[in-house]
């Protein structure tokens, strides 16, 4: 993760651009602080100042997390990730789904039991197995559930079925 390439979105080697703008970039420094306060380890996350223009940030990872900690809660909108350990995958899905956002998730696995149960259970608009949560496909409907959407999800043909609950689910 330290070892990502930050820099312009515009040269091909870069793999993580700048933050969208300075309020964000503080806002996500500001997370950064909160996290450590709290008691957990920030590994990178730290701002950089790079050749070109932009407000650049280095990816970082939080450990030795608790579930009630506010990085934990809420959307940082940065490239700042929690991580925290648990016991089994029913601990997994409950610690997924105690949370009053939805956007996506995703999960790791070799098991296509667990796939589908996650795919079926967790309380997101897209779930991810075996792919990173970022970078889906434009075609298919976009959304979340609970704190993570704003209105219908429109695309593809999906429009006509406004009002049903849907998940967009990826196996690799």
């Amino acid at each position: 993760m330290l070892a990502l390439r930050v820099g312009d979105a515009l040269d091909s080697t870069t793999q993580i651009g700048p933050v969208v703008s300075e309020a964000q970039l503080l806002s996500n420094l500001e997370y950064a602080r909160i996290g450590v306060q709290e008691g957990a380890t920030l590994h990178g996350g730290e701002a950089l100042e790079l050749g070109t223009k932009g407000f650049y940030q280095r990816p970082g990872l939080f450990v030795e997390c608790e579930p009630e900690m506010r990085i934990c809660k809420e959307e940082i909108f940065g490239p700042i990730a929690s991580l925290l350990k648990v016991q089994d995958y029913d601990e997994a899905l409950a610690m997924a789904n105690d949370t009053p956002f939805g956007l996506a998730a995703g999960i790791a696995t070799q098991s296509l039991k667990y796939a589908q149960h996650f795919k079926q259970h967790s309380q997101v608009g897209m779930v991810m197995v075996n792919l990173p949560t970022a970078g889906v496909d434009y075609h298919v409907p976009f959304g979340g559930r609970k704190g993570s959407s704003y209105g219908p999800r429109e695309q593809a043909n999906y429009a006509r079925e406004f009002y049903t609950v849907v998940k967009t689910a990826y196996v690799a």
